[in-house]
Order: structure tokens, then C-alpha cells, then sequence
């Protein structure tokens, strides 16, 4: 398949490393565009070959199938959708930019309301995508508007009210987020350290990273907990190849060194079996399933 050769289309290019969870195979094609210009050019073409769009983040909640993906993967990390700037009390940045770096942003500029991001690995594009949070926080809450590309190439800013976010949900499918306008409010720098250094201590006594992993996989069904529910099941420490239950937080599995999308994917339907057997309770996957 022919495409401009502006664009470096990467024809079966490995996905594996591009995801914390180190599993996956191939992309079709991938492509990491410079600028507005280029990715509106690469959605078009796709568009026109009838492809599949896959935006890709961090790849830090995302587990990709041992086969691959049909379609073009597109990955926002070029300088120009990193772009962060600050009007008032208002953060404008790219969908590109990192989590780590937003919040040391806003504090730096003793701006409180990100704290509770701390620790997470990964873009705001995925993190306005699936409504991240934690602890009684969403990013929805900090949200003024969104600008998106649709699968036209149509560049639109959607205000907060016109957005359908939900619990690990937007509604902001079938387009690419290109940025986020956030409102925060001042505090004093050393505060908003401390709450920092609070969160990630939380973040890292609660939560497992001794393997390479996705987060949590499973959604907390309401008024209750995934973690709690599977611990209950007495199902940490399972293994299936490679892949294992966390023995301190029951809601990671852990890639222990070359486990496959399929080892999970047995883990998980382990786990919503037995939590539905016990409990009478549908655990709904909290990771995007690339197939």
C-alpha cells in the first residue's frame, strides 16, 4: 500500500515496547506525525483505505492482541503536541504530554488540583480519553474544553457540558484529542509538594509495579471494589504463563517476563467468572483491548 513519504508510515511495527504491559504484537502501520498538518493528511488517507485508527498514548492501560492490530496506530509525540502553556489560572496543553510532567508543571506554577495524577504513566490525551482518576478525583473535573480532530479532519473545541464523561469514560470516541484547556486554582508550592509526596507514597504502597503491568484491569463496580472482590475470591498469585495475579493488589496482573496477551486475557476471564460465581457481580475491563 502506497503513502506519502512525508508521512514514514512503519509498515508491521512491533507494539510490544510502546506499552507498559510489554505484551503485543504488530501494528499494520504506525505513524507518528510532526504536526496538525500531518496527522489531518494521515486520518484522510486512512479514512480513504477504509483502515482502522488507533490512537496510542502511553500504552499504560492497554493490552494488545499477540496478533496485532489491522490499521493505522497513530502516536502523538512530537515537540508540537507536548506544547504546555499557562493563562491565569488555566494549564492549555497537548494530548501528548505526559502526566509526570503536567503536574510538576502546575506546581511549579503553584497551581493545585493535579496531585492525585502523580505516579500514573501516562499522556493527557488518555487520561482525558478514559476519564482518569483515583481516590475521589477525576481529571473531568478540571476540565474548561477539549479541542479534538474528527475522522474528517475537522479541528473542533468542545466545552466541558458538550463532553459525556462518566466514570473511566468520555464519550470522546471516533476522533483524536489534540489538547485540553484545565482550570486549577492557587496554592502555595510547598503545599501542593506535600500533597504530592502523599499520593505517590499511597501510589506505591498500594499498588504493585515490581513487573511490568497495566494498572488496574477491571473497573470498581459500584460502591464496591475490583481489587476487594477478586482478593476475596482468593485469586492473587494465580498464574497462567507468564502472567500472574499481583499478590498485593488483586486488581494488577503482572507481566513476570514474556507473558502473551492471551495469558491475560485467561487471568482476566478467570477472575470475572469466579467474582460473578461469588458475588453475582459483572467486573467490566477497566484496560482498552486492542484486537
Amino acid at each position: 500500500m502506497n503513502w506519502p513519504t512525508n508521512l514514514r508510515i512503519k509498515a508491521r511495527y512491533p507494539l510490544k515496547n510502546k506499552t507498559t504491559f510489554r505484551i503485543g504484537g504488530a501494528a499494520q502501520y504506525f505513524s507518528e506525525p510532526d504536526n496538525i498538518a500531518q496527522l489531518k493528511l494521515l486520518i484522510s488517507k486512512a479514512t480513504e483505505k477504509k483502515l482502522p485508527i488507533f490512537i496510542l498514548g502511553a500504552g499504560s492501560n492497554l493490552l494488545v492482541s499477540d496478533q496485532g492490530v489491522k490499521g493505522l496506530v497513530l502516536k502523538l509525540s512530537a515537540p508540537y503536541f507536548k506544547r504546555i502553556s499557562l493563562k491565569n489560572n488555566f494549564i492549555k496543553a497537548g494530548s501528548g504530554v505526559m502526566l509526570g510532567s503536567l503536574v510538576n508543571f502546575a506546581k511549579e506554577n503553584s497551581l493545585q488540583g493535579l496531585e492525585f495524577l502523580a505516579g500514573i504513566p501516562g499522556t493527557l490525551g488518555g487520561a482525558l480519553a478514559m476519564n482518569a482518576g483515583c481516590w475521589g478525583f477525576n481529571i473531568a473535573d478540571l476540565v474548561k474544553e477539549v479541542e479534538i480532530m474528527d475522522y474528517s479532519g475537522n479541528i473542533k473545541t468542545l466545552k466541558r457540558d458538550e463532553i459525556r464523561f462518566a466514570y473511566r469514560e468520555s464519550g470522546l470516541k471516533d476522533c483524536v484529542i489534540l489538547g485540553a484547556v484545565l482550570k486549577l486554582k492557587p496554592k502555595d508550592k510547598k503545599a501542593i509538594q506535600n500533597a504530592l509526596n502523599l499520593y505517590l507514597k499511597r501510589r506505591r504502597s498500594s499498588q504493585d509495579s515490581s513487573y511490568p503491568n497495566a494498572g488496574c484491569i477491571f473497573r470498581n463496580p459500584e460502591d464496591n471494589s475490583a481489587g476487594r472482590l477478586i482478593d476475596l475470591c482468593g485469586l492473587k498469585g494465580r498464574e497462567k504463563g507468564c502472567a500472574i495475579i499481583s499478590t498485593l493488589h488483586g486488581n494488577f496482573i503482572l507481566n513476570k517476563g514474556r507473558a502473551s496477551a492471551g495469558d491475560v486475557l485467561a487471568l482476566m476471564d478467570i477472575i470475572q467468572k469466579q467474582v460473578k460465581k461469588k458475588f453475582g457481580v459483572k467486573l467490566n475491563p477497566e484496560i482498552r483491548i486492542w484486537k
